[in-house]
């Protein structure tokens, strides 16, 4: 039995990392959207640009550095420094204003195309140190420091975190005045403070766990090694669960990069973060529960209830607009979305092998963030690509995201089924799940 079972501090470590971690991603997946449409009018072609710049570079960077901390046998320094750095990088955000550009180019460059080109660097940049401190380095000390014994609970907790985040970034936002000058340079300094104090704060507090390195001494051969067709066929569950997990991804990130923008602008809910915090509080309340699901009952009786609360939300979100409705809606989609995170990754780590959780990782990003992040929003940008638009006060005009987005993502997730078929003991009795 794993030894972190019963250390409390390894559930606050575990409680404070991935919160504060999902709360800079939150702010990167749910908001570089709307400071980038709201600061430099960007197209939904552009937002769709800037996650798949930003997957691919967290594939990458999870790919590297991830071998690099099993071939080291370290996670404790590159959570801590990558945090650290993770921050610094989020409050130079507060410098990409249209004053500071023409302050350094000129009255008459196009800010806003500079703007758009700074932010999609700058997130990837922003994104090397968030891959490195959270993809990598946090995700494989939560595997080494769990056991088949707590792995689902550790996972649901895990899981839920991105909803709990978005309640504290939401909430924040909430007590700035979006109309102030200064909304954007506040926003970004307090999230950047908060993950750099984190990162100093983790020397303090993490335990490095027990790392076996013998067999990972080569480097530039262990980046590939999650590819090679011999550990595929020797670790069929892991890649199969990958598949299923990419085509959920896919799903979400179809509609999650235009959902503030389809909040505030379509719907005009000025008051969005007070309908929709309940929604997240419960989502969040159920998903800690739900990971405890996968223990003990294992893949299919814990994926497809998750899967079927996903779906539904996605109907309702479809087919009404009613304020009532459209927080139904999110909350079955949150619950789905965080349940099936939650299941999907524990069943990840159950199947990842013994001493390469590190090399690993890298493969768990390409299916859950690279795919998804270059696919998902390309399909949201093309069913939006003929949408309504507004025109700005500056001249400009700005599309007006529309629920086709949310039809899209439930055609996708329907997609999900066939690849489940693999992952279930008794394929006859997956059928009955399934029809």
């Amino acid at each position: 039995m794993n030894a972190n079972k019963h250390n409390r501090t390894f559930w606050v470590v575990l409680t404070v990392f991935s919160l504060v971690g999902q709360v800079a991603w939150v702010m990167e997946n749910m908001y570089f959207n709307v400071f980038i449409y709201q600061e430099f009018h960007a197209s939904a072609d552009a937002i769709s640009a800037m996650v798949a710049a930003s997957a691919l570079t967290a594939t990458l960077t999870t790919l590297l550095m991830g071998a690099l901390s099993d071939k080291l046998g370290r996670r404790k320094s590159f959570i801590c420094i990558g945090y650290l750095c993770w921050g610094l990088s989020i409050w130079s955000f507060a410098l990409i204003r249209a004053d500071v550009i023409h302050g350094m180019f000129g009255a008459t460059v196009n800010a806003a195309s500079i703007g758009c080109a700074l932010v999609i660097a700058m997130d990837c940049v922003m994104t090397f140190f968030g891959s490195t401190a959270n993809d990598a380095a946090f995700n494989a000390w939560l595997t080494d420091s769990t056991d088949h014994t707590n792995r689902g609970a550790a996972e649901g907790i895990n899981a839920m975190m991105p909803l709990m985040a978005i309640l504290v970034v939401f909430g924040g936002a909430m007590l700035l005045d979006p109309d102030s000058n200064h909304y954007w340079t506040v926003f970004f300094g307090v999230i950047g403070t908060a993950v750099t104090l984190i990162g100093i704060l983790g020397f303090f507090l993490i335990r490095e766990p027990t790392i076996v390195t013998q067999g990972n001494e080569r480097y530039f051969q262990n980046i590939f090694y999650g590819f090679r067709p011999s550990v595929i066929r020797q670790n069929p569950r892991f890649y199969q669960t990958l598949a299923a997990y990419a085509v959920f991804g896919i799903a979400i990130q179809i509609f999650m990069p235009y959902l503030i923008l389809y909040f505030t602008v379509t719907l005009k809910m000025d008051n969005y973060v007070l309908i929709f915090a309940p929604a997240i509080l419960l989502a969040g309340a159920f998903t800690a529960l739900y990971g405890r699901c996968y223990d003990k009952l294992g893949f299919t009786k814990s994926i497809l209830p998750a899967l079927g609360l996903l779906m539904g939300g996605f109907v309702l979100l479809y087919f009404f607009t009613h304020t009532v409705l459209v927080f139904m809606g999110t909350l079955m989609m949150m619950c789905g979305y965080l349940a099936g995170m939650a299941v999907f990754g524990a069943m990840l780590r159950d199947h990842t092998p013994a001493g390469k959780a590190g090399m690993f990782q890298g493969q768990r990003i390409v299916g859950q963030v690279l795919i998804p992040g270059i696919i998902g929003p390309a399909i949201g940008a093309a069913v939006l690509r003929n949408a309504q638009t507004v025109q700005n006060s500056d001249g400009t005009s700005s599309f007006v995201p529309n629920q086709n987005i949310f039809l899209a993502s439930l055609l996708a997730a329907v997609a999900i089924l066939p690849l489940l078929l693999p992952l279930m003991k008794k394929r006859g009795h997956a059928l009955q799940l399934l029809l």
